[in-house]
């Protein structure tokens, strides 16, 4: 293929070829090969144009749009080709250079036009390509949201999903084969969706109520970290030895957790201080390592009452338990135990380099030995000791009740 010859990606309306401008028209109708799938192709009045037909990832299709040097070839697809389109895996794939990209409107650009929305603060996502229980919780925050529906998540679903999940506060609309005759747009609460069903080509609009909640009202006083501790299941026979919510939220700022951060909990009791960072980690996955079988079974509860799927709960002694996990970028370890340096040292050889430990004890005796070390490892080793006191009203007074000291160790590996 010479220099001035590139492959056109040209983005199509349902109006075919009515719809574009003349230059568009112009590159197919000259167009030696065309590539598009039979939705798109049908769109068409015959020509001499061989004509490759794809599925939805045109996956198949690269080797041979690879393979052709002499002749003009035009790649046809919905709407803007670079919004979740095939532009931007063909660029990917062979190369930014041999692409030019001629860009239709957007069929999410059409569904916010017709329920009269603007979209440049909104939440897009497809879910074709990406599961709705991993964009849930941008759902949640979002005050306007664009969904491309797909064959196994179409809009009863999402509806149903959200509804589920008490996120009912939005206002629903399914566009469907939109710049076709045929188009329509059905506006409902969510529980009115439930029961319809769509063409398959449609794109689902969410707007959150005027003056809705945050969260679905059984979540207000939930926190991302720092919950109340009674928040969390606790066996009877160990209630009140949970790392404290105030311990808690230093502990999780100093393990730095990002969006999609690998952490492990290392003694994570009935799962606090798990649960926690998997609310911060929502796209990474946090592994709750834990010895008792009873607290075992109460992270995996605590899990599902704070609805975080990406927590894997670990049964089996430390460091044996942890052998076949992923390194991690953070590390948690909590307990009382005499062996908790031993614990530590394990754990930081497995962190990865620049990754954040935190360790917390309320023994001297551990305290001395953990730092020791730590500091042979790291000279930068932060220790710090918390003393609490909660206040409480006795007889129109406020007075305090001390908490036990604890001592906080925190580290990141060179």
């Amino acid at each position: 293929m010479s220099t001035s010859e590139k492959i056109h990606v040209v983005g199509m309306g349902e109006s075919g070829l009515d719809g574009l401008t003349a230059a568009a028209r112009a590159l197919i109708e000259n167009a030696q090969v065309l590539v598009g799938d039979e939705h798109t192709l049908a769109r068409l009045p015959a020509t001499n144009a061989e004509r490759i037909v794809t599925d939805a990832n045109v996956d198949a299709a690269v080797p041979q749009i690879a393979a052709i040097s002499d002749k003009r070839v035009v790649v046809l697809a919905s709407g803007d080709p670079l919004f979740y389109g095939v532009a931007r895996y063909l660029c990917d794939k062979l190369g930014k250079d041999r692409f030019e990209v001629v860009p239709h409107v957007s069929s999410m650009q059409l569904a916010f036009a017709r329920v009269k929305e603007s979209w440049e603060d909104a939440f897009l996502t497809d879910l074709a390509h990406r599961d709705l229980s991993a964009v849930l919780e941008r759902i949640r925050g979002a005050e306007k949201v664009g969904l491309f529906t797909s064959e196994t998540c179409p809009p009863a679903t999402i509806a149903s999903t959200l509804l589920d999940r008490g996120l009912d506060y939005f206002t629903g609309y399914v566009c469907e084969n939109l710049g076709s005759p045929d188009e329509r747009v059905t506006q409902g609460e969510l529980r009115e969706l439930v029961d319809q069903t769509f063409a398959s080509l449609n794109v689902m609009i969410l707007v959150r109520k005027a003056n809705a909640p945050d969260r679905p009202r059984e979540a207000i006083g939930r926190r991302l970290c720092g919950n109340p501790d009674d928040a969390f299941l606790q066996s009877k026979p160990k209630r009140g030895l949970l790392t404290p919510a105030e311990i808690r939220a230093i502990a999780l700022a100093e393990m730095d957790i990002g969006p999609a951060s690998i952490v492990w909990d290392i003694g994570a009791g009935s799962g606090s201080v798990a649960i926690e960072a998997a609310q911060i980690a929502r796209d990474g996955t946090v592994y709750a390592v834990e010895m008792d079988v009873e607290d075992h079974r109460l992270i995996m509860e605590n899990a599902q009452r704070f609805g975080v799927g990406n927590l894997v709960p670990v049964l089996g002694h430390a460091p044996e338990a942890w052998q076949d996990l992923p390194v991690p970028d953070a590390i948690f370890v909590g307990g009382s135990s005499r062996g908790i340096s031993l614990l530590v040292e394990d754990a930081y050889r497995r962190l990865r380099v620049g990754g954040r430990l935190v360790a917390t004890m309320g023994s001297i005796d551990n305290l001395s030995e953990t730092h020791q070390v730590l500091h042979a490892r790291c000279p930068d080793v932060k220790v710090c000791m918390v003393n609490l006191a909660r206040g409480n009203c006795q007889m129109e007074r406020i007075r305090f009740e001390a908490l036990n000291p604890v001592f906080l160790l925190a580290v990141v590996k060179t």
